[in-house]
């Protein structure tokens, strides 16, 4: 919250103050927790995933309240909603007037999407001293934070994975950066509208969204970065350090770039009668294909407008969501591409049941286990999305257009839904219960299920 107050002080806000308590309260608490420690304590696979799940609960419940203390936002349900809303970078929002916000808060709230992006603990990972790091510890939590089905060391050192990882995305926010003030973005604007993009969580600092910018060039521009930070790091490793072959030859990638541009094509010729032009057409179906794609959620257009089957796509773009290993949402590319695979096999064993069929993934054989854990992983993806969308359907009077949707752009940390959470609306009119329904249903999406469930065990109640 350092940066956020140095803000506040340089635009000469008062609310500064906030900040500055809420950073002292976590100081005092930090030391007494600290003291606690145990310097041998041993740390099993599912610790790591509880620590995660109430790290990020408590990031979300502290992370509010400078805006509640300031009176940003009055209410502290909807302080807590926008922040849960902003560490896992899903950009849904509860602000009917955004400018109306201090530039403090509004840097604060765009980097809680530029920190989440990545994963607060991988932050912690790359900048703390060796000497501080239990490696099993840190693999552990590092695993129930990072999105994606496996999570794997860039090089041999955890910590220089860490690191290696936050020098890419710190490079990939600043060329944005530069790249968005040549085409005359304000600074303070280009520097919060680049860590939303970059952390994929689609918090703008204007109303409209991206388009009250009306540039083609800012569009352009901001859609080629959504795309790439919905890209797998380690195949964006793979091209920073000269192996662009292997990276293209990635079955990952070319699935995901085939998806965009087919949503594309298919969207571009279906809005034509929407718009005046094709040119216009391809703008806006290129911005919100990137956008739900890599689960960014910046607009240009109300979709609302769009016929059915343009809808239907984009809402099928945000259970798909972006590649393993990136800063982006949803089920990721990968599973996708194993399950079809699996189904696939199963048909095949229907016809020809004594012979014998292999699953390969990147070139590589996949191990029965790795299968069954992602078919497990699905079922259970499925499950809780029913149940998250009936305990909102319960707590809340709408259509059922608008839960569905809302419950799907939360849950895959999208932004935007469709009609009474459309892209021109937000979240401001739900109650109080569902909104904190939908805070559950960003956190579990952001942490990918288990270590939200792992609270709820019986064997994690009798520990604590």
């Amino acid at each position: 919250m350092i940066l956020p107050m140095i803000v506040a002080i340089i635009y000469r806000e008062n609310t500064w103050m906030s900040f500055a308590v809420v950073i002292i309260c976590l100081l005092l608490i930090s030391l007494l927790l600290v003291r606690n420690i145990k310097e041998n304590s041993f740390m099993r696979q599912k610790d790591g995933f509880v620590c995660v799940g109430i790290a990020w609960i408590l990031l979300a419940l502290f992370g509010a309240l400078p805006f509640y203390i300031s009176g940003q936002i009055p209410s502290y349900t909807d302080a807590f909603f926008e922040t849960v809303s902003g560490f896992t970078t899903t950009g849904s929002s509860i602000l009917n007037d955004i400018e109306a916000l201090d530039k403090g808060m509004l840097f604060w709230r765009s980097f809680t999407n530029w920190i989440g992006g990545m994963g607060v603990l991988v932050f912690l990972l790359a900048i703390l001293p060796q000497s501080d790091i239990k490696s099993s510890r840190m693999m552990h939590a590092m695993r129930a934070e990072s999105p994606g089905p496996t999570v794997g060391k860039l090089v041999p050192k955890l910590k220089h994975t860490a690191r290696i990882m936050y020098g890419m995305y710190i490079a990939l926010t600043t060329l944005e950066i530069i790249l968005l003030l040549i085409g005359k973005m304000p600074l303070f604007d280009a520097v919060v509208t680049t860590f939303a993009n970059a952390g994929t969580g689609g918090f703008s600092v204007m109303n409209a969204s991206i388009a009250a910018y009306d540039s083609v060039y800012i569009e352009i521009v901001i859609s080629i970065f959504m795309i790439i930070f919905g890209i797998n790091f380690g195949i964006l490793y793979m091209m920073i350090t000269g192996n662009i072959i292997a990276a293209l030859k990635s079955e990952e990638l070319r699935w995901y770039l085939g998806i965009i541009f087919a949503s594309i094509a298919v969207i571009t010729i279906n809005i034509l009668n929407v718009y005046d032009n094709i040119g216009t057409a391809i703008r806006n179906a290129l911005f919100a294909v990137a956008t739900l794609a890599s689960s960014t959620g910046f607009v240009t257009a109300d979709f609302n407008e769009w016929p059915p089957l343009s809808q239907i796509i984009l809402v099928f773009i945000m259970f798909i969501g972006s590649c393993a290993g990136s800063t982006g949402g949803g089920l990721k590319i990968s599973r996708l591409i194993i399950l079809v695979k699996s189904g696939l096999r199963e048909i095949k064993y229907t016809f020809q049941p004594n012979a014998v069929y292999s699953i390969r993934f990147e070139g590589k054989p996949l191990e029965n286990d790795t299968i069954r854990n992602i078919t497990a992983y699905f079922i259970i993806y499925i499950m809780m999305f029913s149940g998250i969308l009936l305990a909102f359907t319960a707590a809340e009077e709408c259509d059922i257009v608008t839960a569905f949707t809302a419950v799907t752009t939360t849950y895959n940390n999208m932004g935007p839904g469709l009609n009474e959470v459309g892209p021109v609306e937000n979240f401001s009119h739900l109650t109080d219960l569902s909104k904190l329904i939908l805070c559950f249903s960003m956190i579990a999406g952001r942490l990918e299920l288990f270590p939200i469930l792992m609270l709820f065990s019986a064997s994690s109640r009798k520990k604590f």
